[in-house]
């Protein structure tokens, strides 16, 4: 390994210092960008040494409910400060029964001023009480984004849209035996696994963009020996499953403007583009002034379920379609394979959910991507009975699912699957919490060094070598 000119140290000298072999320096120094950016969304880079030592419940408890903070925030659900508080209350009794320390805990608001402080959330708005959706604001943007797509002369070709929605990949509705089987078995919670996917494409709805998806790991077992760049996504990882600024930032400049500039020039159109967004914390707010030839326009605060095309159906469709393809899989291996339905469930991996997420995206018609502007850019919806069309499709499917269901014995019914894609949406459970956050401790990038055994646990001579190099 050539010596590295940072400083004047080389790389034999920086392992010689701290005490190391040079290869697992070079192995730090090479995975430098993904442990930085790791400690950047585990550690808030405001947040301060706390000298005062808490109990282990309490700590626990704050830990999960960061979590789960952060995914109402990334969920866009308005929080109010007695949600919090009954939500820190109910994971503290469940973990003071579990730990059996003597400690008490009202979450109080001097201890919510902390914790905010603590997590670095002095920028989190949170109201006294629960909001609902801005109708108003709903009302009179369409007007406003009008004016933007009539000054900037855009076709519907050139109006984009994308949102991120959570996938429960391996997932069966709750009143199925293999969900109860999941439940009953120690250890085995791959229904709790799941991913954020980014998923848009234009007014016209002839340009779907290749998705981007974000798992908890950098490289499961199931994608060893598969190239990344060979997927029908655009795969990224974090520790929670989530997409941050950096991982928008980059998906923004490496894929959506080549690929858009890509569209463009292949329809002979100009690449002068419109990206409305919603006010998701990952979605960065300076991204107007990132491209000359890309405008983003963000849609006000509480409105996305209301006027967002994406989630006007099409992401509801696409994760019908996603079910109704893994159930069709599911008898195709117990009809011709030989297999009971819990061993073919325990089969399906990561690289099989990937394939059927790009096959159901791909399912997604013309139609039914332009038809989910009618809220938000009604002049640009070439068929208004679309929406009517959208409807029926996904009744379709549920019944679709409910025959497969039957042939699988699982005999559910068209609620046990409304109640299932509503679960999507639902908040964490304090289950579902403990559980993310037994995947990050397990999952963190500080894996990769786990053989040096030199490394372990050595956090400042990290950071160290850092400034170094």
């Amino acid at each position: 390994m050539s010596s590295v000119k940072r400083k004047g140290e080389k790389m034999s000298d920086v392992a010689r210092k701290f005490n190391m072999n040079r290869s697992t320096v070079g192995t730090i120094i090479k995975n430098k960008e993904k442990i930085v950016e790791h400690v950047k969304s585990a550690v808030p880079m405001q947040s301060t040494i706390i000298s005062k030592k808490r109990g282990k419940v309490i700590e626990e408890m704050e830990k999960h409910l960061g979590v789960w903070f952060e995914d109402c925030i990334q969920k866009r659900k308005r929080l109010c400060l007695m949600m919090i508080q009954e939500k820190a209350l109910s994971l503290f009794n469940e973990l003071k029964a579990e730990y059996g320390e003597d400690v008490s805990f009202t979450a109080s608001h001097g201890w919510f001023n902390r914790f905010k402080a603590r997590n670095n959330l002095h920028n989190v708005k949170v109201s006294g009480e629960a909001a609902s959706a801005d109708v108003k604001a709903a009302e009179e943007f369409p007007g406003k984004l009008a004016e933007i797509i009539c000054q900037g002369g855009y076709t519907p070709q050139q109006i984009f849209n994308v949102d991120e929605t959570g996938l429960y990949w391996k997932k069966m509705p709750d009143r199925t035996y293999i969900s109860k089987e999941e439940k009953t078995m120690p250890g085995f919670k791959a229904a709790k696994d799941r991913l954020t996917l980014l998923l848009g494409g234009n007014a016209s709805g002839d340009l779907k963009l290749k998705p981007l998806l974000v798992y908890t790991s950098e490289n499961p077992r199931a994608l060893k020996n598969i190239a990344k760049a060979s997927l029908p996504v655009v795969w990224k990882s974090n520790s929670k499953a989530w997409v941050t600024q950096a991982i928008f930032q980059e998906w923004f400049y490496n894929q959506f403007i080549p690929e858009v500039e890509k569209y463009c020039r292949s329809n002979s159109i100009p690449f002068n583009v419109l990206l409305v967004l919603d006010n998701a914390p990952g979605h960065p707010p300076y991204l107007d002034d990132f491209h000359p030839n890309v405008k983003v326009v963000y849609l006000p605060p509480n409105t996305t379920s209301i006027i967002q095309p994406m989630d006007q159906g099409v992401i509801a469709t696409f994760k019908k379609y996603y079910l109704r393809r893994t159930f069709r899989q599911a008898l195709k291996a117990t009809d011709e394979n030989d297999m009971t339905l819990s061993e073919f469930w325990k089969s399906y991996n990561i690289y099989n959910a990937i394939k059927n997420i790009n096959t159901s995206w791909w399912e997604i018609t013309t139609t039914c991507m332009n038809a989910v502007w009618k809220k938000l850019c009604p002049q640009v919806v070439h068929d208004f009975t679309g929406f009517e069309n959208i409807q029926e499709e996904q009744e379709e499917v549920v019944d679709n699912l409910i025959s497969m269901s039957e042939k699988l014995e699982l005999e559910l019914e068209e609620q046990d699957f409304t109640e299932f894609f509503d679960d999507h949406d639902k908040e964490l459970s304090n289950d579902e919490l403990r559980e993310l956050e037994k995947q990050r401790k397990e999952r963190q990038p500080w894996q990769i060094l786990k053989n040096r055994t030199q490394m372990k646990n050595d956090m400042p001579r990290c950071q160290q070598l850092f400034m170094m190099h």
